[in-house]
């Protein structure tokens, strides 16, 4: 909640996913990896990757590569959403200088 109310929800990469994206994104998780609990909440423009929470992995964030074949989807794991927000901060950081 922090995070939006300093408005810091747009990054040239990253962005928070409105309610409604969240949703529609969900049912296609669910149908795309039934085997998974995911509840995504930030997506990167550039490429099909989008960060979630997987339910049964407490504060853990996962970097789904969606669309992917099931087995291929998982890109990444953060320990904390502060972690990967650090990340998808300095990605912004570093195209700004690029």
């Amino acid at each position: 909640m922090k995070i939006i109310e300093l408005n810091l929800v747009d990054f040239d990469f990253w962005y928070l996913m409105s309610k409604e994206e969240v949703e529609n994104r969900m049912e296609g998780l669910r149908r795309r990896y039934p085997k998974r609990n995911l509840v995504p909440f930030a997506r990167r423009d550039d490429r099909n990757d989008i960060a979630c929470f997987e339910v049964e992995k407490g504060n853990k964030v996962e970097i789904i590569h969606d669309f992917a074949s099931v087995g291929y989807e998982q890109r990444k794991e953060y320990d904390s959403f502060w972690d990967w927000f650090r990340d998808a901060w300095r990605d912004d950081l570093v195209r700004m200088v690029e």
